[in-house]
């Protein structure tokens, strides 16, 4: 029997696998997609380039790149019943629970990509390439705006803020939003990557696998905090007040959400890039009246508590100079983070071994089976649970 001495809870520290995918030196603060920097890659690559470099291992040559960007655009379009299914939804539907299921319900479209093995790198290119058209196509219809029409002619992170935001996005948006969907991309071993691979480990085709990696995202122990921060800086208002509003909230043992990570001891080096992209569209936009929010937020959480920002402490406040509407933000992390998700299934597919911990139990070992007829309705060990009634 395993002690409850030897459990690391929350898996914290285990090694479960060996990738070569993504690496994080949380001590010194780096992180590698397939041996690169992702400071490099944020400045010089595209997502399109970085989603070809998790998939095949290897960056692109410019033909290469060129063939997986147009078959990418060549994949936007719903299969037309699906399309249909979602222009059925009331505008009260949550974004994040369109996603899981229009996900789970394209593999019927797709027979041939679902199978688990190498055709399933088609299956992981049409949803990174029709996931913002889900998004797209739902957002419109909720506000009322006109449907959306093909753009073959946009990138990746182009057509995202198009098919979302109903209008020509700027350069300055286009590659701020082509920079946020590198940062996102992959995380190692994070809690939706993680149950993507258990259920690919089970030989479950990719689209389950996906639908499994939304669902874990929905959480908002995992995703949605950059969502939080927004409503944190709503609710602080001018700078002046961030010193009161973050001592109460600690006072109270609340979470400062966009603070401390499990993995990074140090700050986290995606943070530190979208903090620039924060201050330059700001200024852009003559509004930087989040930034300076989230720049004082910094210097009283870390002299307070000795914390460091993470990714989601300044996505955000990108996000919301663009008009994105805070319910979209995690929807669109997964626009994302569909490409590492997907590389770490096929990872799993090559070298398959079910994913099967082992629990620590820590119930009665000695309990004697009572007729139904003599228990009485306190007897035994409770969950703390109530029982049906």
């Amino acid at each position: 029997m395993v002690e409850a001495s030897e459990v690391q809870r929350g898996l914290q520290d285990v090694v479960a696998l060996e990738s070569r995918i993504c690496f994080i030196d949380g001590r010194l603060g780096r992180l590698l997609y397939q041996g690169y920097d992702i400071r490099e890659l944020a400045e010089r690559s595209t997502f399109e380039e970085v989603a070809y470099l998790l998939w095949y291992g290897r960056l692109p040559t410019s033909a290469q790149l060129g063939d997986l960007s147009a078959r990418l655009r060549e994949l936007r379009a719903l299969p037309a019943p699906l399309s249909d299914w979602i222009a059925t939804l009331p505008p009260t539907t949550a974004p994040m629970d369109l996603l899981r299921t229009a996900v789970s319900a394209l593999a019927l479209f797709e027979p041939e990509e679902t199978r688990p093995g190498p055709s399933s790198i088609g299956g992981a290119q049409r949803l990174t390439a029709v996931l913002p058209t889900i998004l797209g196509q739902f957002h419109r219809q909720r506000t009322g705006a006109k449907p959306l029409r093909p753009r073959p002619e946009l990138s990746a992170a182009a057509y995202l803020l198009y098919a979302v935001l109903d209008r020509e996005p700027t350069e300055l948006e286009t590659r701020a939003l082509d920079v946020a969907l590198i940062l996102h991309a992959d995380h190692e071993l994070n809690a939706s990557t993680f149950a993507a691979r258990v259920t690919a480990s089970t030989l479950s085709d990719l689209y389950s696998a996906v639908t499994s990696a939304i669902g874990t995202l929905k959480g908002p122990l995992h995703g949605g905090a950059n969502e939080r921060v927004m409503e944190l800086l709503a609710e602080i208002g001018t700078v002046d007040r961030v010193e009161e509003v973050v001592k109460e909230r600690l006072a109270r043992h609340e979470r400062i959400m966009g603070f401390g990570h499990r993995v990074y001891k140090v700050e986290d080096p995606r943070a530190t890039i979208l903090r620039r992209w924060s201050e330059k569209v700001g200024a852009a936009k003559g509004n930087l009246h989040d930034y300076e929010l989230l720049r004082k937020l910094e210097e009283v959480v870390h002299r307070e508590k000795g914390l460091y920002p993470n990714v989601d402490l300044y996505s955000g406040s990108v996000y919301a100079l663009f008009g994105i509407p805070p319910d979209l933000f995690t929807p669109l992390f997964a626009s994302s983070r569909v490409a590492g998700w997907t590389a770490h299934v096929l990872e799993e597919y090559d070298d398959l071994r079910l994913i099967r911990p082992t629990a620590a139990y820590v119930g009665p070992t000695d309990l004697t089976y009572v007729p139904i007829a003599e228990r009485s309705a306190d007897a035994g060990p409770s969950p703390g649970r109530a029982p049906p009634a």
